[in-house]
């Protein structure tokens, strides 16, 4: 049996290890990932046994990937071989360890959108919206950024989720917007279920504005729904307010980071956002955080020189 499964071409020992260990363990949007590194397998090793990995030979398999992808993006992708590869040597199909010490390449990050704007940018922002009386795709903009909520989770929102009385909203499911035919589907992660609160304005609006709507059916969707549309409409917001140009997820940014710039705590930031740890917050706002303790210290030694 492990002789057979050592000369098994390593994709397909992939393939079948996606089925064993990630096929309904998974969300689908993850699911979807492993799927496309198993492309990249097939693609850049279609002959490579089980058998021969050694250090070598994935490290070339890294190299090739790398031609074509960013330095995290390659990352990713060892991450998820890698994984089939420790569960193969617990296996005992293969003998050691080939992805120790691999060094991980990659292209030149393209230039990247800024992720996130300043207050003063967030408020020409908001005054170039057409808040119509009833819903648009710049309603949708409002409440990612007064919410921080994800793009899949505002899609999933139903009148059900809006609390007008305790000015609440409930964040329970997504929005699988990658199929045509679209459907619910589960949070990111547990800590994602959760409640946000919502400021007066913002409660007002949306109870006049979905009063009338099925109570169980998602308030902005109407047909397919594609990331890209709504992000083409955000750039041309920024670009008539003449700052920077930001995607939907850096309206999630901008929201965490005047929280953090307001004096929010990390654990709140994390909470409101969905995170499932502190860690997750304080590595991905790291930036901010650095140039808040650095203001601390500033303000420390200002106290201390008063105290002669």
């Amino acid at each position: 049996m492990v002789s057979k499964k050592s000369s098994q071409l390593f994709f397909r020992y992939f393939a079948d290890w996606i089925d064993v260990y990630k096929v309904h363990a998974v969300r689908e949007v993850t699911l979807n990932k492993y799927y496309m590194s198993l492309q990249w397998l097939r693609k850049l090793a279609p002959n490579l046994k089980v058998s021969e990995l050694n250090r070598r030979t994935y490290q070339q398999l890294i190299n090739d990937y790398a031609i074509e992808h960013e330095k995290q993006t390659t990352m990713d992708f060892h991450h998820q071989v890698k994984s089939a590869i420790l569960d193969a040597l617990d296996e005992g199909i293969i003998k050691q360890n080939p992805t120790r010490k691999i060094t991980i390449k990659g292209k030149t990050p393209r230039k990247k959108k800024n992720k996130y704007l300043s207050q003063t940018d967030l408020q020409l922002l908001l005054r170039q919206l057409n808040l119509e009386k009833e819903l648009n795709w710049d309603w949708f903009i409002l409440l990612i950024a007064k919410t921080g909520i994800r793009f899949a989770e505002g899609l999933a929102l139903t009148p059900n989720d809006f609390d007008f009385e305790t000015q609440m909203l409930t964040i329970n499911k997504t929005w699988n917007y990658r199929t045509a035919e679209g459907k619910f589907q589960p949070t990111k992660n547990a800590s994602s279920i959760r409640k946000v609160q919502l400021d007066w304005q913002t409660t007002m609006q949306f109870s006049q504005m979905i009063k009338n709507y099925n109570k169980e059916q998602p308030i902005f969707i109407d047909g397919r729904v594609f990331n890209s549309t709504i992000n083409n409409r955000l750039e041309v917001l920024c670009k008539k307010a003449d700052i920077p140009v930001i995607s939907i997820h850096g309206l999630r940014h901008t929201h965490a980071s005047l929280l953090l710039f307001a004096g929010v705590s990390i654990a709140t930031v994390a909470q409101r956002l969905g995170h499932s740890s502190m860690t997750t917050t304080q590595e991905t706002y790291l930036h901010i955080i650095t140039e808040l303790e650095a203001q601390d210290s500033q303000k420390i030694m200002q106290q201390m020189a008063t105290l002669m």
